[in-house]
Formats: structure tokens, sequence, C-alpha cells
């Protein structure tokens, strides 16, 4: 099949242990087998200065005394600006190249931890949110379920350990149950099952990008030249 490529933005959320960042890892080696240009990032982070922002967040949760953890107000709008840097320098540039970009966690995450799990106001988020997306959004996003026994097993083994690896697991359920009632209903979300994170799930990963690569270009043939431009931005 031909691939024709184009600016295409796909997002993997999830819990902790969810397995998001092996499989957009899988599906960034796949698509590079197809000689798709393809790039891979995360958030927080993705960027120098984004990096330094996301381990200020990170060291944060490690303070033991209440007095001195950051205000949920000055950790959202930490994240918010290592997102800014990361679409400026990073996302944006891609898309512009028309290339594919694979993120670990977008915004979806920061509906779900700080607006679901910690109150922040919402229209606080969205605000600045409509200031520094650009109009960018995903293109196609999996939720990856996991069950609460498997995520467990999975953080325990990991080497490093940051500030998510140790929330209870009331926080990870309640997370999750934001991720499905945000993917719920939406037409490019695909909620998958993630508790054996093994070679089906990648696959059916990889057969869902590639549908969708396909039909967007088919999709835009019938299209005119004046309204092409607008698909692409």
């Amino acid at each position: 099949v031909m691939y024709k490529q184009k600016p295409f933005f796909i997002v993997f959320e999830g819990v902790e242990g969810c397995g998001k960042s092996f499989q957009s890892r899988k599906l960034f080696n796949n698509l590079k087998k197809k000689n798709l240009s393809t790039i891979i990032t995360r958030e927080p982070g993705g960027t120098k200065s984004a990096e330094l922002i996301r381990n200020l967040i990170l060291k944060d949760y490690f303070n033991k005394s209440k007095k001195d953890k950051f205000d949920k107000y000055t950790d959202t709008l930490l994240y918010l600006a290592a997102r800014n840097e990361h679409i400026k320098t990073k996302i944006k540039p891609a898309l512009e190249k028309k290339k594919i970009v694979i993120c670990d966690r977008f915004t979806d995450s920061t509906i779900a931890y700080q607006v679901h799990g910690k109150q922040v106001n919402q229209n606080f988020i969205t605000n600045i949110h409509k200031v520094i997306l650009k109009g960018i959004k995903p293109n196609l996003t999996f939720v990856l379920k996991v069950s609460s026994k498997v995520s467990k097993k999975r953080l325990l083994k990991r080497k490093t350990k940051n500030r998510y690896d140790n929330f209870s697991q009331k926080f990870y359920d309640k997370a999750q149950r934001s991720f499905l009632k945000i993917a719920k209903n939406k037409r490019n979300y695909f909620i998958l099952d993630s508790s054996k994170n093994d070679k089906v799930l990648e696959k059916k990963i990889f057969h869902i990008t590639s549908n969708y690569l396909k039909n967007k270009w088919f999709y835009l043939i019938f299209i005119t030249p004046q309204k092409l431009k607008y698909y692409l931005v």
C-alpha cells in the first residue's frame, strides 16, 4: 500500500504502567520501517527546556512536607509552560514538515490528572490552551486501559521511578476512569486493553494507524485545492 507522507499527530494516553511508552515506541519503529518520516516525543518534556521543567515537576513530588510543595495551579502552569515550549519548538515544526508525530501524553493527561484529579478549574486550562495549542490537536488518540494488578506489577519492576509511579491505587483508578470518560464516543479515540501489552496489541495499533493514514488521503483527493490547505494545517 502506498502511504503518502502527511502531517499526522498521534497521542498515547493512560495511567502509569499501562504500557503507552512501550507501545508508542513500537508504533514509531513500525512506521519507520514503512519509510515514513516520524518523530517520537513525550510530555511533560520533549525539548531541552521542557525537560528541565519536567525535572522540576517530578522533583517536587518527593518533597515530604506539604508546605514545600507546589500549589496545584503552580504545578499546572509548569505543565502548560512545558507544553508551550514543546509545541513551539518540536511538534509544530515537525507537522509543518509533514512528519508524523507520536507523543506519549498530551492534553488529556492534564484534564485527567489536574482537572479530574486535583480539581483545577477546567476553564483556566482551556483558556491557556487556546493560546498555546495553535489549533493543534491529535488526529488519533490511543487510550490504553490496564488492570490495576498488571499496572502495579509493572511499576514495581521499574528501575527509575518518578512521582507518578508512587501514587495510590485509588488515584490511578480515578485517573483511568477520567481517561475513559474523555475518550467516550469520540470518533478518533481508541480504547484498547493493554493488560497483555503483546504483539497483538502492537499489530492492532499499527493497523488502526495505517487505516487512518490511508483514508485521510483518499478523502482529500476529492477536496478542492483551496480547501486542501485548510485540512493540512
